[in-house]
């Protein structure tokens, strides 16, 4: 499907690929994944041909379909619907091309070929697939037949998510497709991927979501790249061995080259051991350097602790919270938050997740009721869309010069450095940084004076897995409340402790936990989305790729037979060698039991990559099963 051969390319001098080669089979569902800025957007604008590589080549397989989301869809008068509908060309060409036929009175021949090309295509159930996928991404069904325009950017991102699948090419590429989703679409959106027939690369930075949807991670480490089966936490575990595994071997080299260089120091000058210290002086320079994978730390993130609090820091009774006076998005709210909880906030967008922390943090005055707080009380709030609020032409250190106007340069530039930014970040412009960068900038600036909460309202987005790992154990560090809204549901699992549930007008304590919640959304899904009734070539074709699928999984057992056969093949001469060698008869003739070693030392080897491909074997065996 694609090839990476042997690809380089730079960004102002940097090294973002270095001959890095990789491939992708038909049917994958592919995480790739690296550290913020490593370049997987660029390979992306590569894959997509926008740009070329120095060297090597990017390759598709000729006369598949390409897409991805490059941008929101635009805020047009068109429907949801319609604009969804109008992803697919082919349908779109094939209804104007039968409307034009049935005007101009054509050929019966050709009506009857495009009606029959809109049958095999099942354009009947378009409108069906098309309603399907914008419920799953939150659109009601009044929702679905609004104009484009009447909805802000976010939304608009998700109609262009839901133009992509509908399309249905055969290499989708998404970036991060769940930044503009909420729990319940991210939820969705991996069950719809696991079923897409199709092959999927997926940048995404969420570690349950790439469990549960991917087949294959892509890793983009050191300017190359890796393909690896499995999910986000197999190519993790495996990641951890390797690097064990190349430590352990080093440590033993080093041992080796110290053993050598001693006998060279010790023998180098004695005439009768020159021979063979010149030897290991050579066997010492081929020696080659075992390279460790680097294991990049990230930046901790810090929170100041608050002075302790009396409990209960806030209280809500019988709050009715909105912005228009009449009109609340939430009635009858009443709820306590004490300093020392966790509180992750559930709830489809839209629903009023924003809206209550807004009127805990004090954004926001209730309608009717109370919201009650200590009068010392001192909230840090952080949202996604501050990000953008951050002074236009400063840089870290002049943001925390700001924040802290007496303090010296020097306690300046080390409360920068603590969050990340150094000497080669601190003075930064903050255009050039990252978008990772700029959310742990706002939120080392929120939290540093030691909030008694703090509210983060979908904190991730712009935050590779390690950051969000550091932001993981500074939460769980902190001494002060912290209510949480996000759609990763991994970070969420390792913070709660407390559950609330956003829906239907009500805010209120959620008994179940993470688990419960995502089982109540899958069957809500699974109701909602009834699948139309396929035409008769549907069925024909479903039966046929099945049959194809069977076929696929058939030869790759046999294949895994094959290898198991053949590592009990050379286990049974390996027995044989071994009865021979313990014979004490087989030393009578020094050049036989010369011989019979080293054959089993060439066997053992033969053995252990034998074994090494028969476990390859049952991996795809066993992938191609699942």
């Amino acid at each position: 499907m694609l090839h990476l051969r042997d690809v380089t390319y730079r960004i102002e001098g940097r090294v973002l690929f270095d001959q890095a080669t990789a491939a992708l089979s038909d049917g994958w569902k592919v995480g790739f994944v690296g550290r913020n800025g490593a370049g997987k957007s660029t390979l992306f604008r590569m894959i997509r041909g926008e740009i070329g590589p120095e060297t090597g080549e990017v390759a598709v397989r000729k006369g598949r379909r390409l897409g991805g989301v490059a941008q929101e869809v635009p805020a047009t008068q068109e429907s949801l619907l319609d604009t969804v509908l109008a992803a697919d060309e082919e349908r779109a060409a094939l209804l104007a091309a039968a409307d034009a036929a049935a005007e101009d009175d054509a050929d019966p021949q050709r009506i009857a070929e495009i009606h029959t090309r809109l049958a095999d295509i099942d354009a009947h159930s378009a409108e069906a697939r098309a309603a399907s996928i914008l419920a799953g991404l939150g659109f009601s069904a009044d929702d679905q037949q609004r104009a484009c325009a009447e909805f802000s950017g976010g939304w608009r991102m998700r109609v262009a998510l839901a133009a992509v699948l509908f399309s249905a090419p055969d290499l989708l590429l998404l970036d991060e497709p769940t930044n503009y989703l909420d729990m319940e679409g991210a939820v969705w959106l991996e069950s719809y991927l696991r079923r897409y027939p199709y092959t999927a690369l997926i940048v995404s930075h969420d570690r349950d979501f790439l469990n549960r949807c991917v087949t294959h991670i892509l890793a983009l480490e050191a300017t190359k790249l890796s393909i690896h089966t499995g999910d986000y936490d197999t190519f993790e575990r495996r990641r951890a061995e390797a690097r064990a595994q190349a430590m352990a071997f080093k440590a033993r080299q080093e041992d080796q080259r110290r053993h050598m260089q001693a006998f060279i120091d010790r023998f180098r000058a004695k005439a009768s051991k020159a021979k063979q210290a010149q030897s290991r002086i050579k066997a010492l320079a081929r020696m080659q350097e075992v390279a460790i994978p680097i294991d990049a730390g990230v930046a901790p993130f810090r929170f100041g602790d608050p002075a302790p609090m009396a409990p209960p820091i806030v209280r809500l009774e019988e709050a009715h919270l909105g912005y228009e006076a009449g009109k609340p998005v939430l009635k009858n709210v009443s709820l306590r938050i004490d300093q020392d909880d966790r509180i992750v906030i559930l709830g489809p967008n839209g629903e009023g997740k924003s809206t209550l922390v807004k009127s805990i943090a004090g954004r926001l005055a209730p309608l009717d009721g109370a919201v009650r707080k200590h009068k010392k009380l001192n909230v840090a709030y952080f949202s996604q869309h501050q990000v953008d609020e951050l002074t236009p032409g400063g840089t870290p250190y002049t943001h925390y010069r700001a924040l802290l106007p007496d303090a010296t340069e020097a306690q300046v530039r080390a409360a920068a450095g603590a969050l990340g930014f150094g000497a080669d970040k601190a003075d930064t412009v903050i255009e050039k940084l990252s978008g990772g960068e700029k959310a742990r900038l706002l939120l080392g600036l929120t939290t540093h004076f030691g909030p008694h909460m703090i509210i983060l309202d979908e904190p991730t987005n712009h935050l590779d897995i390690e950051a969000r790992a550091a932001l993981t154990e500074a939460i769980n560090a902190y001494k002060g409340a912290v209510l949480l809204i996000t759609h990763d549901a991994h970070l969420a699992a390792g913070v709660a402790e407390r559950l609330w549930l956003v829906k239907d007008g009500a805010a209120q304590p959620y008994d179940g936990d993470l688990d419960d919640y995502r089982a109540l959304v899958l069957d809500t899904n699974k109701k909602r989305d009834k699948p139309a009734k396929p035409a008769e070539r549907t069925r024909t074709s479903a039966r046929q790729t099945a049959a194809a699928a069977r076929t696929a999984v058939s030869s790759l057992k046999k294949e895994a037979e094959a290898c198991e056969a053949r590592v009990d093949d050379l286990n049974a001469i390996l027995a044989r060698l071994d009865d021979a060698l313990a014979d004490a008869d087989t030393y009578e003739n020094v050049d036989r039991a010369t011989k019979l070693a080293r054959e089993r030392a060439a066997l053992v080897a033969a053995i252990a990559k034998a074994e090494a491909a028969w476990l390859t074997a049952l991996e795809k065996y066993e992938a191609a099963l699942a």
